[in-house]
C-alpha cells in the first residue's frame, strides 16, 4: 500500500518499458483491481478460485513491471522472449486451477502427470516472479525449502539427507508428493498466506492508492504539522504522528519513509536535527506504522486468521503497544529537540488547522466508515470495498460542489466541454488508483506466495515441531533465553524476506514452542513475533527503512541505521513487557490492567532517558546506571519488585526535574 503525499517510489516503475508494455502493465494492473473489487463486494468466489485468478495476475504483473536483467536494462530479444515464457507459466498456473478444479477435486492425492508438470511450472514461475518482486533472499529461502523436503532416504535427493543434523532429519518426499502439497492443497502456495493476501491485504493496499490519488495524503500530513509543528522540535514530532497515521494505511514502512520522509526530512534538518538523527527518526516512526491499529501494514489480518480471533479484538488489543511504541520515539524527538536547544517553526511557516480541515475534512469520512463498519462486525474485506467507494464518493461529491457552484463563482464557466475534460481527468485519476493499487500489492503478494512454499514444506516435513524442540533445548527452557532466539532468528530471516513473509515463517516455525512450551499466550506469541519481524527494517547492517532515511537525508546509510535502531528500542522492550505482564493483552482487573501500563510508560521513559542521557537536563552518569536495574525490575512479573523498579524511576527522574529547576533559578538569579 503506499502512503501519501508525494507519488511513492512504485517498483518497477523505473524500468526502461517500451510503451506497448506500459500499457499491457496499466491493462492488467486495472483488471486485477476490478477483479478483486468485484470478488470483494460483488459476487465472492470460492477460495481456490480467488487465490489462483489473483495470483495469475500479480504474476503477469511482476514479470511485465520487471525485466529479466533488472530495472536498469532494457529487454532485448532474448530476454523479451524469456519473459514472455515466463508470463505464460503464469497464465498457465492460475487458468489450469480455474478451469480443471473439480476433475482436479475428484482425483484428489491420485495425481495426472499433467498437475505434476503444472505445478512443477507453478513453482518455478512463483519463484522467479518473487525474486523480481521482492529480491533473490526470498526465492533463495523457497529454493532451500524445497531441497529440504527432498532431502531424505525417500526423498528426491536422499544423498542431500546425509548433511542434515541429527534434529532435522525427516524420510525425504518425492517430486509428486511435494508439488501436490505446493500447489494442489490448501497449505502451499495456495495456502492461508495467500489468502489473506489475495482478499484482506490487496482491498486495503487499493484503499491506501486511492488514498494516495485522491489527496488524503497531503491531508494527514498537513494536520500533523498544524498539530505540533510550534513545538520544539516540531517537524520531527509531525514525522512520528504522521507516519502513524499513514503507515498503518501503508503495506511498507519503506515505502513510508520515502513518501512521508520527502516532507520530514528536510524540515528536520533545517530545523537543527543532524542529517542521520533526521533519516533515523522517520525510519522508526515509519516502521511503527506497521505495528498501528487499524491495518498494521496487513499484520492485523493475518494475525486474525491464524488465531482465530475476531480482526476487531486483535486491533483492540494492539492499541496501547503501539501508543506505547510512538510515545518511546515521540520522548527521544523532544529530548533531542531539548539537548540542542530547538525552537519551533513560526506560525508563517505552518499549515493552519481551520484550513487544513476546511480543505480536506470530507477525507476523514472514508476512516469513519471503516471504522464504523469494522465495529458491526463486518468481514474486513467487505469493509475495504465500502471504504473505497466511500472515498471515490467523497471525492466526486468534492468535486462536483466546486465545479458547479464554487467554479462558477470565481468566474469560471460551466459548459459541455468543461465537463467533458472534467469527467476525462476523473477518469484518468480513477484509472491511475486502480493501477498504483495492483503495482503496490505485487511484493507483498509474491512474498506470500514464496512463504506459502515454506509454510508447506514446514507442515510436510514436520519442520515447526522440530524447531520447537531445538528451541527448548538451545534456551533450557528459560523463557527470556527462548524470545532473544526468537529476535535472532527474526533478524536473520529479515535481512532476506519482506517483514509480512517473516512474520509468516517465524511464527510457523517458533509459534508452537512458546504457547505449547512457555506456557505464552496464543495472541501475544503472535503479536511478538510480528513486533520482532519489523526489526529488520531498523537493525544494521540490513536496515531497509532506515537506508531509504538516510537517502532523503544525504546522511551515511550505517551512522541514520544506527540512529533508527536507537529510536526504535521500543520494539525490542514492549513484547517482553507483553509476555512478562500479560494482563496488558489479555485484560484482568482495571487496576491491574492501569498499573501494569503506567509501569510501562515509565520504564520506556526512564529508558530513553537513560539512552540519551537527558531529560528535563543532563542526567549523570550514576543515575543512568541506576535507571536500568530500575527498568528491568519492572520487567519481573512481581509487583514488590515492580513497585521497587518505580519507585527508583520515579525518584531518578523527578531529581533530574529539581536539578533543572535549580539550573534555571541559577540562569535567572
Amino acid at each position: 500500500m503506499s502512503d501519501s503525499g508525494t507519488s511513492p517510489v512504485i517498483p518497477g516503475s523505473q524500468a526502461p518499458h517500451s510503451r506497448a508494455v506500459l500499457w499491457l502493465i496499466t491493462l492488467v494492473a486495472v483488471g486485477l483491481s476490478l477483479f478483486q473489487l468485484y470478488s470483494a463486494g460483488i459476487q465472492p468466489l470460492g477460495l481456490f478460485y480467488q487465490r489462483s485468478i489473483h495470483l495469475m495476475l500479480i504474476m503477469v504483473l511482476a514479470f511485465l513491471m520487471f525485466p529479466l536483467l533488472g530495472a536498469a536494462r532494457a529487454r532485448g530479444p532474448i530476454s523479451g522472449l524469456v519473459d514472455l515464457l515466463f508470463v505464460v507459466g503464469a497464465l498457465i498456473t492460475g487458468g489450469y486451477l480455474a478451469l480443471y478444479l473439480d476433475e482436479i477435486i475428484n482425483r484428489a492425492g491420485f495425481w495426472s502427470q499433467t498437475d505434476i508438470v503444472v505445478g512443477c511450472i507453478a513453482t518455478l514461475t512463483v519463484l522467479e516472479a518473487a525474486r523480481r518482486a521482492v529480491g533473490l533472499g526470498m526465492t533463495v529461502i523457497g529454493l532451500i525449502a524445497i531441497l529440504y523436503a527432498f532431502a531424505g532416504p525417500r526423498g528426491e535427493l536422499p544423498w542431500l539427507g546425509q548433511f542434515l543434523p541429527g534434529i532435522l532429519e525427516h524420510r525425504g518426499y518425492n517430486l509428486d508428493r511435494l508439488v501436490g502439497q505446493l500447489y494442489l492443497g490448501q497449505e502451499g502456495i495456495f495456502g492461508l498466506p495467500m489468502g489473506v493476501a489475495a482478499t484482506y491485504i490487496f482491498i486495503f493496499v487499493l484503499f491506501g492508492a486511492f488514498l494516495e490519488v485522491t489527496g488524503a495524503g497531503k491531508f494527514f500530513i498537513d494536520l500533523a504539522y498544524a498539530a505540533t509543528g510550534r513545538q520544539r522540535g516540531g517537524p520531527a514530532k509531525a514525522a512520528v504522528i504522521a507516519s502513524a497515521g499513514m503507515g498503518s494505511i501503508s503495506g511498507s514502512a519503506i515505502a513510508n519513509v520515502v513518501t512521508t520522509g520527502a516532507f520530514t526530512i528536510p524540515l528536520m534538518k533545517r530545523l537543527g536535527y543532524k542529517p542521520h538523527q533526521a533519516g533515523g527518526i522517520e525510519a522508526a516512526a515509519s516502521t511503527g506504522g506497521q505495528i498501528m491499529p487499524p491495518l498494521m501494514g496487513a499484520g492485523a489480518f493475518l494475525i486474525a486468521e491464524y488465531t482465530r480471533m475476531p480482526y476487531l479484538e486483535v486491533v483492540k488489543v494492539s492499541i496501547l503497544p503501539a501508543i506505547m511504541y510512538f510515545g518511546t520515539v515521540y520522548l527521544f524527538v523532544h529530548i533531542i529537540a531539548l539537548k540542542q536547544g530547538m525552537q519551533g517553526m513560526s506560525r508563517a511557516e505552518l499549515p493552519q488547522m481551520r484550513d487544513v480541515m476546511g480543505a480536506g475534512w470530507h477525507f476523514l469520512l472514508p476512516l469513519a466508515v471503516l471504522v464504523w463498519l469494522l465495529v458491526m462486525n463486518m468481514s474486513p474485506m467487505r469493509v475495504g470495498y465500502y471504504a473505497i467507494l466511500t472515498m471515490l464518493a467523497v471525492a466526486v461529491l468534492r468535486f462536483a460542489v466546486w465545479f458547479l457552484f464554487i467554479a462558477p463563482r470565481e468566474g469560471q464557466r460551466v459548459t459541455g466541454e468543461t465537463l467533458r475534460e472534467a469527467f476525462k481527468a476523473g477518469l484518468i485519476k480513477l484509472m491511475g488508483g486502480l493501477e498504483l493499487g495492483a503495482r503496490n500489492a505485487v511484493a507483498v503478494s509474491m512474498a506470500c506466495a514464496v512463504a506459502g512454499i515454506i509454510v508447506g514444506v514446514v507442515g510436510l516435513t514436520g519442520l515447526g515441531l522440530k524447531f520447537s524442540s531445538m528451541m527448548l533445548a538451545f534456551s533450557g527452557g528459560n523463557l527470556l533465553l527462548a524470545l532473544v532466539m526468537v529476535l535472532l532468528a527474526s533478524l536473520v530471516l529479515g535481512m532476506g524476506l519482506p517483514v509480512t513473509a517473516s512474520y509468516i515463517v517465524l511464527i510457523v516455525l517458533v509459534g508452537p514452542a512458546l504457547t505449547a512450551e512457555f506456557g505464552v499466550p496464543l495472541l501475544i506469541a503472535h503479536l511478538v513475533v510480528f513486533w520482532y519481524s519489523q526489526d529488520s527494517n531498523v537493525t544494521p547492517p540490513i536496515a531497509l527503512a532506515g537506508f531509504a532515511g538516510a537517502a532523503i537525508a544525504g546522511a551515511k546509510p550505517m551512522d541514520t541505521a544506527f540512529q533508527a535502531w536507537k529510536f526504535a528500542k521500543g520494539l525490542y522492550l514492549i513484547p517482553v513487557f507483553m509476555v512478562y505482564n500479560p494482563e496488558i493483552i489479555m485484560g484482568g482487573p482495571v487496576p491491574v490492567v492501569v498499573w501494569n501500563a503506567v509501569i510501562a510508560f515509565l520504564a520506556l521513559g526512564a529508558f530513553a532517558a537513560a539512552l540519551e542521557g537527558y531529560l528535563f537536563t543532563r542526567m549523570s552518569w550514576p543515575v543512568r546506571a541506576l535507571l536500568l536495574p530500575a527498568i528491568v525490575a519492572v520487567f519481573y512479573p512481581n509487583l514488590l519488585v515492580e513497585a521497587s523498579g518505580a519507585a527508583v524511576m520515579v525518584l531518578a527522574l523527578a531529581g533530574n526535574w529539581l536539578a533543572n529547576r535549580r539550573e534555571g533559578r541559577a540562569a535567572h538569579g
